[in-house]
């Protein structure tokens, strides 16, 4: 097995990150930033194209957008969205990127190389720098002799054009006598209060954790009780949701190990993430995964896991 194929195997715990870098003017004196983005949501990297001016635009990062291979592709300066006073390239460098069934193009200065790490190498933002990236950083890592700031380009988006965030159906309806409960992982504040918000109006019971790892150990503890109190894996967890992208460990790794567990090998598992395409679909396949649910279809999580909850019931019962 070569390393390429090393890396596109999922439940690894590894990412691939593309950084780059951003050429700034820091009071009069020239400096690099560097960034980093998931491959996964990565198209293709291009030279600065022909941009065209669009009649209006949500704020002053959106340049306009460009046609590559027949696709007109808005095209929204990184710099400017973090309010750098940025230097003017030559080698301006265009990162096409796909997530949330939407396609987009960054510009920054330029692009350095792609790193494979692992998630226990990223940690999540601080306050303190959170607050200097108006929470457009969703981790950081440090790569040789410099630090690498993770992008939340998911946020940046949503916030450049609120109708691709996730919008709640107003008219689910709710069932409190459910009785279920849910293990949520999701290292995005809002996302994850959001999923347990949407699943409580259903009348689950919610238990929310900011990665996989946490999850994990939630979920070692259930077993362990399971096993000293002579009780069954039923009567404690019913369904995890769990986002891919995580510090520590991401949502393919910890499905993997659900689903290799002889005990909680039969709980089912919702991957919930920006990740969920045509093209990455085969990943949580690969894992386990029962349903895998894009972030634009969040309306749809709750009769999913109600679906897979109720079927595993009956296939219980079927049995006997």
């Amino acid at each position: 097995m070569t390393n390429s194929d090393i890396l596109l195997e999922a439940g690894t715990n590894e990412l691939e990150i593309v950084e780059f870098f951003l050429d700034e003017d820091l009071d009069g004196e020239s400096y690099q930033g560097f960034y980093g983005v998931n491959v996964a949501k990565v198209l293709r990297i291009i030279n600065k194209p022909e941009v065209t001016e669009m009649p209006s635009t949500p704020h002053s990062c959106v340049l306009g957008a460009f046609n590559q291979r027949s696709r007109i592709i808005p095209l929204v300066d990184l710099g400017l969205w973090l309010d750098k006073q940025a230097v003017e390239s030559g080698s301006s460098k265009v990162i096409i990127t796909e997530f949330n069934r939407v396609v987009t193009g960054f510009l920054a200065s330029g692009v350095t190389r792609i790193h494979r790490l692992s998630w226990d190498e990223v940690e999540p933002p601080d306050a303190y720098v959170d607050s200097f990236s108006a929470g457009s950083i969703t981790g950081v890592v440090k790569i040789e002799d410099r630090i690498v700031f993770i992008l939340d380009l998911e946020k940046i988006l949503a916030e450049l054009s609120p109708g691709m965030g996730m919008n709640l159906d107003q008219e689910l309806q709710s069932d409190s006598e459910s009785g279920y409960t849910a293990l949520v992982a999701d290292d995005s504040t809002l996302i994850r209060n959001m999923i347990s918000d949407l699943l409580e109006k259903a009348g689950f019971r919610v238990i929310k954790f900011k990665n996989g790892q946490e999850a994990w150990n939630e979920l070692e503890k259930i077993k362990n009780t399971c096993s000293s109190e002579d009780k069954s894996l039923d009567s404690l967890v019913h369904i995890v949701v769990s986002d891919i992208e995580m510090p520590a460990m991401d949502g393919l790794t910890l499905t993997r190990k659900i689903k290799n567990d002889s005990v909680l090998g039969n709980l089912p598992v919702i991957l919930f993430s920006s990740l969920i395409s045509d093209r990455l679909r085969h990943k949580g396949v690969s894992v386990g995964a029962d349903d895998q649910v894009s972030k634009p279809e969040v309306s749809l999580l709750t009769q999913k896991a109600m679906k897979l909850i109720r079927d595993r019931e009956q296939s219980f019962k079927s049995k006997f």
